[in-house]
């Protein structure tokens, strides 16, 4: 129905997501972790903090880009101008995340946190919202979607691998040259900073928006295209099941090095376990487009959450102290999480249609910008969870943790996520947009 899209086009695409998502794991992974044990800031302040960034300006930041972005008109299209002029100040912001002094206690603890915060999420909305629509543009076909996103995901996951593992390794690199660990950490952040803005700007240069004559910029009110927005059902029941499954992956993530640093004692082994995880996740993300040919996108989404829930169970399992059993539950839990690197980004442009048919607009960046606020969001809930959850069984930083404590991150690490995630499965396997209706879709929307 569609032509299918060059290849060299889908490459040049997802370059873009390896310094968005290095970002992304970095601050998933560590960004607590750096809080309290590089600058020694209380984690319940901490994470609190990046929460009432989160309720207060992300609310406004993304659906406002997204809309202007609908809106914009000009010679290099709607989405590009955004990302070339965000590129060095997201760089820039992404050093200044983790150059902060140490030593900040009480509000002045709380002020610089959510500041530097502020920043960076800011300049990496300008980038990101205006990049995630316009995957919605360069092609209109179900599958060819899921293939566009399962290339990008490529990148994403090589980001999330060097967020991951290289967050600590750099940052040890600068500690053996003698720099103290506040300096080893903002060089870490300044090499992660120079990644994000190149690999912006090879997108934003790489990519050519393609030209649609029947494609007018937005001309709704922007309450009306919200109003639309929670009236569209398909993407209410992905915002409900996306919610469930974001908090939960990020108290997941956010606890994994204090798991595997005080649980099992593998604090030098965290870059290597992370590293088998994300790089099953990245073996098995074209196995899971082929999935998605033989079902549709909700219940082989539901498949591999399945998958994950069981190699976590087993983790909070483990006995205390190192096992090589980690490796064993990092690679099923990275062959179902690979699916969640696949199916949410595809099914997000999917709804695109049944807003079209309603409105007979596209709002591409309104819900590109709708969904980016509600993932920082519900990461921001998750790292503050974690943050909360340390503090209520008595964590301390850098010492031995009582049984107490430890049953408490291995609880919040393993059970309470994979209650979440069951929770979240009969949205995904009775999630109405299929295959043949979206076809149906875009056929009415062709005939208007």
């Amino acid at each position: 129905m569609f032509a299918k899209l060059p290849m060299k086009t889908k490459i040049a695409y997802g370059v873009a997501d390896l310094g968005i998502s290095l970002l992304t794991a970095s601050i998933q992974f560590f960004l607590l972790f750096y809080y309290t044990d590089i600058l020694g800031i209380d984690p319940g302040l901490a994470g609190t903090a990046l929460l009432v960034g989160k309720l207060t300006w992300d609310a406004i930041n993304d659906p406002f880009f997204g809309f202007l972005s609908d809106r914009t008109k000009s010679r290099w299209g709607r989405r590009k101008p955004y990302m070339l002029f965000g590129a060095i100040p997201f760089g820039l912001t992404i050093w200044l995340l983790y150059s902060l002094p140490a030593g900040l206690t009480g509000v002045t603890a709380f002020l610089t946190v959510l500041g530097s915060f502020l920043l960076v999420d800011t300049t990496q909305t300008l980038v990101s919202v205006p990049y995630y629509a316009l995957s919605a543009e360069l092609t209109y076909d179900y599958d060819e979607r899921t293939s566009l996103i399962s290339i990008r995901m490529i990148f994403t996951v090589v980001g999330y691998i060097m967020g991951a593992a290289l967050t600590t390794m750099i940052a040890g690199i600068f500690m053996n040259m003698g720099w103290s660990k506040t300096a080893a950490y903002s060089g870490m952040g300044a090499v992660f900073g120079v990644v994000a803005i190149v690999t912006a700007l090879i997108t934003t240069f790489g990519v050519k928006e393609t030209p649609n004559p029947d494609l007018e910029p937005a001309k709704m009110p922007a309450l009306s295209q919200l109003k639309h927005v929670f009236k569209n059902r398909p993407f209410v029941q992905f915002m409900i099941m996306s919610t469930i499954i974001s908090i939960s992956f990020t108290l997941l993530t956010a606890l994994l090095p204090y798991f595997l640093t005080y649980q099992l004692q593998m604090t030098d082994q965290i870059p290597l376990v992370m590293m088998v995880m994300l790089g099953t996740i990245a073996i098995f993300l074209i196995p899971w487009r082929y999935a998605s040919q033989k079902l549709n996108k909700g219940p082989a989404y539901a498949l591999g959450l399945g998958i994950a829930s069981v190699a976590i169970i087993g983790a909070f399992f483990l006995p205390q102290g190192p096992t090589p059993l980690i490796y064993v539950v990092a690679f099923v839990a990275g062959m179902g999480f690979s699916a969640q690197y696949v199916f949410p980004w595809s099914m997000i442009p999917d709804v695109l249609e049944v807003d079209q048919a309603q409105t007979g607009e596209r709002h591409e960046g309104v819900y590109f910008g709708v969904n980016n606020f509600l993932g920082k969001l519900t990461g921001a809930v998750g790292i503050a969870a974690s943050g909360w959850a340390l503090k209520l069984y008595g964590y301390v930083p850098n010492v031995a943790q009582t049984q107490h404590a430890l049953f408490g991150i291995r609880f919040f690490f393993a059970i309470v996520p994979v209650i979440a995630f069951m929770a979240a499965l009969p949205l995904l396997i009775w999630y109405p947009i299929t295959r043949q209706n979206h076809d149906k879709m875009i056929a009415d929307a062709a005939k208007r």
